[in-house]
């Protein structure tokens, strides 16, 4: 059974548990108190992940690390529709993996604000919202044209993919980065 290292608060993790719920897939959660303990620097975890990040699961001793890496793995070892993932189509997987860094940049910027707002973590909040403020500009144009030709996903097609589950979680968390949705 998979389990998943996880803090309900975070928005990476919280992209893994969507996209397990998606595909009906039990899992253990193995909570790590990130905040205020930080426990992600535990010698215990830095074991499961030498960078002492969240989220992470363990597959049967496959240990996977990275939100992005996570869900390309899951959708690729556990979706038989193939819908989720990267499939046979080059320009489709390119427009996925655009997104996954996309969503990379979002963590990087609202959930650094976030960090600093709702945990005290020292960094340039005002920076990184001005990088969400930003990015939520692109996506809300990209998803306004797709709108527009009819397509409701951040990549074109009749279902979402693992890009749309990347971006989800630190867009509906902006506001917590004191950010506009």
């Amino acid at each position: 059974m998979l389990r998943l290292y996880d803090f309900e608060l975070s928005g990476n993790c919280y992209k893994i548990r969507l996209m397990l719920g998606f595909l009906g897939l039990g899992y253990e959660t193995r909570h790590v108190d990130f905040h205020p303990g930080h426990e992600h620097r535990s010698d215990w975890f830095l074991e499961v992940n030498p960078l002492g990040q969240l989220p992470a699961i363990d597959d049967g001793g496959t240990i996977i690390r990275d939100a992005n890496a996570i869900l390309t793995y899951v959708a690729s070892r556990y979706d038989p529709t193939g819908a989720w993932g990267f499939g046979d189509a080059p320009v489709r997987n390119a427009r996925i993996a655009e997104w996954l860094g996309f969503a990379t940049d979002l963590t990087g910027s609202i959930g650094a604000a976030r960090l600093h707002d709702a945990f005290g973590f020292d960094l340039d909040a005002e920076g990184a919202r001005r990088a969400g403020n930003k990015l939520l500009r692109v996506l809300d144009e990209h998803l306004w044209f797709h709108e527009q030709a009819g397509q409701d996903w951040l990549v074109p097609g009749d279902h979402p993919t693992i890009a749309d589950i990347a971006c989800f979680p630190y867009t509906a968390l902006s506001e917590d980065a004191d950010l506009p949705r």
